[in-house]
């Protein structure tokens, strides 16, 4: 993709980030070839990711009329009682207007990687195999992500930074509803979407060498994000996702399969893998808080997750279960005997799945090993309207915690003033700095930055629909709603610069599908108030074209004995 400002425009924004960012100084191989991101890249020139510049994972639409036709049963392949009529042929973004009759709604895309400087400059892109490419049958190694589920494609390095993990669906690209499908060993007979299909974690290298590793988990929803561990013995994967579409109470096989993750990598082709059973990592309730039952496994349905000193981290913001805020693992047993706490110093990463009652999972759930991180929400969704959405997160260091709030996706919209109203008035959208308060042992909200985000503003996108959307009686044109994504730089003068992709509001079938943002900001670190981040603002690197989606951002992955050149991201 190339940028569409003016020359003079793009070399004066170019000229204030590149300002930022003065300490960062990138040495690019003469064998790496600079190219824009649109379009496939050409196999004969080597590919080279290097460590320091950005990875940004972006989907692109296969815009055609024939991929759903007006009239056609939805969710394919549906049972009497569980099938709607779609309202929309498969022309972007128009097509996402099924998503008002079929909630299941999505089609398989194409997944790309695109590598850049810290200050937007293009370098390259690599696209993941699919069946769209040339050489790439039934039997081939690929993988697709669904248009326009927003939670996927988180990007991480693995723990030694040599490999850079995300997770996706072992599927044809244009099939519909794949996001909500059962997995092979996983079938829920209430699920609305009765196919199936694997969901995969995938590793590439620095030269762009990719592998999968098939897994049952998530059936009946997604996997959003994945680490690979494997600076601790037999490497193995952990995943963070959500499951269930069905009835209640879910099947064994489902709340197995939900939140928090471990596998081990398989070095298989796909098609040569048999993936058992879904294997938990670890498992959090409300009752734990005090409060009554949710839906068994629902309030396991994380989004974020990192890892920091030997600490696996998940962040859950959605869905009408649990509590939306920020939890770890504890693999000592000890950190939180009422559901709150800190990580033990002597804590490890986990090795092996959790241990449960196969005959009690479907009635009492899984047993709790997981923690709300002290002085993070407690409040459940149940028992209260949440106004708490976080998603990613990024340790700065041991006392600074940095998590990106998506916003709440309301779409208030003030035609006087063309403003999501909502979304303009929310305090705690964006990027909120957490700091660790030693007295108390409690972390502490320090202040949300916003500024240069324009929350609840639209903006325009060359080639996307202008005007009212029929289907939903409001604009098409998106606007920023918060923050999804993130990966973060201690930087050597004290400061602290994130990158985030941004969510959306707006009149779409599905803010999923508007063209969103990559954006930029640097803090000072030890800065703890409001006022003292005043001057603090966002700048726009990247905003995606008509038909394409941002979804993760890291760091680029090493090589042997590489590090990740001091950035974070994991």
């Amino acid at each position: 993709m190339q940028f569409h400002a003016s020359s003079g425009a793009r070399s004066q924004r170019l000229r204030r980030v590149s300002a930022m960012f003065f300490a960062v100084i990138l040495a690019v191989p003469v064998g790496l070839v600079a190219q824009g991101f649109e379009g496939d890249r050409d196999d004969h020139r080597p590919f080279q990711f290097i460590p320091g510049n950005l990875v940004v994972s972006r989907t692109v639409y296969d815009n055609r009329a024939g991929n759903v036709t007006v009239g056609e049963q939805l969710p394919p392949g549906c049972t009497a009682g569980n099938c709607v009529s779609a309202v929309s042929d498969g022309t972007y973004p128009f097509v996402f207007n099924n998503d008002g009759v079929d909630g299941s709604f999505g089609i398989t895309s194409r997944i790309f990687l695109d590598q850049m400087t810290p200050w937007g400059w293009p370098l390259g892109t690599i696209e993941v195999p699919n069946n769209l490419m040339h050489g790439i049958s039934s039997t081939s190694d690929q993988l697709v992500t669904s248009f326009s589920s927003k939670s996927e494609l988180e990007l991480h390095l693995s723990t030694d930074g040599r490999y850079l993990d995300f997770m996706g669906y072992v599927a044809p690209v244009n099939t519909i509803d794949v996001s909500n499908s059962n997995t092979p060993a996983v079938i829920d007979a209430t699920n609305p979407v009765p196919s199936a299909y694997y969901r995969a974690a995938a590793r590439v290298d620095r030269w762009g060498n990719f592998d999968f590793t098939e897994t049952n988990a998530y059936s009946g929803n997604n996997g959003r994000a994945v680490i690979l561990n494997n600076t601790s013995g037999n490497p193995v994967f952990y995943s963070a996702g959500n499951a269930g579409n069905g009835s209640n109470p879910q099947p064994t096989g489902v709340v197995l399969g939900a939140g928090a993750q471990i596998f081990d990598f398989v070095d298989q082709r796909e098609d040569k893998q048999a993936p058992g059973m879904p294997t938990p990592v670890g498992s959090f309730s409300v009752t734990q808080l005090g409060d009554k039952a949710d839906k068994i496994g629902k309030d396991d349905n994380f989004r974020g997750m990192t890892i920091f000193n030997k600490v696996v981290y998940f962040t859950k913001g959605s869905g009408g279960n649990g509590v939306n805020t920020v939890y770890f693992v504890d693999t000592t047993g000890t950190a939180c005997p009422s559901g709150v706490g800190l990580p033990s110093a002597t804590a490890t990463l986990p090795t092996m799945p959790l241990a449960y009652n196969p005959s009690t999972v479907q009635s009492n759930g899984l047993p709790s090993n997981m923690c709300v991180l002290a002085g993070f929400p407690t409040l459940s969704n149940k028992n209260g309207n949440p106004v708490n959405f976080p998603f990613g997160l990024w340790f700065a260091d041991a006392n600074t915690l940095y998590v990106a709030d998506e916003g709440d996706g309301t779409t208030t919209y003030d035609a006087a003033t063309n403003t999501y109203t909502d979304a303009a008035g929310q305090t705690l959208a964006g990027l909120e700095k957490w700091v660790f308060d030693s007295s108390t042992k409690t972390w502490k909200l320090a202040y949300t930055l916003q500024k240069g985000l324009d929350l609840g503003t639209p903006y325009r996108v060359r080639g996307y629909p202008t005007g009212t959307n029929t289907a939903t009686n409001l604009p098409w044109a998106p606007a920023t709603d918060g923050l999804r994504n993130i990966a973060g730089k201690v930087n050597r003068d004290g400061t602290a610069t994130v990158w985030a992709v941004t969510s959306t509001v707006s009149g779409g079938g599905d803010a999923g599908a508007d063209p969103d943002k990559l954006v930029v900001i640097t803090d000072k670190l030890a800065n703890t108030t409001a006022s003292g981040a005043a001057s603090e603002k966002f700048f726009t690197l990247r905003t995606a074209e008509s038909g394409e989606a941002l979804r993760g951002v890291s760091f680029a992955p090493g090589g042997d004995g590489d590090d990740d050149g001091g950035f974070g991201g994991r």
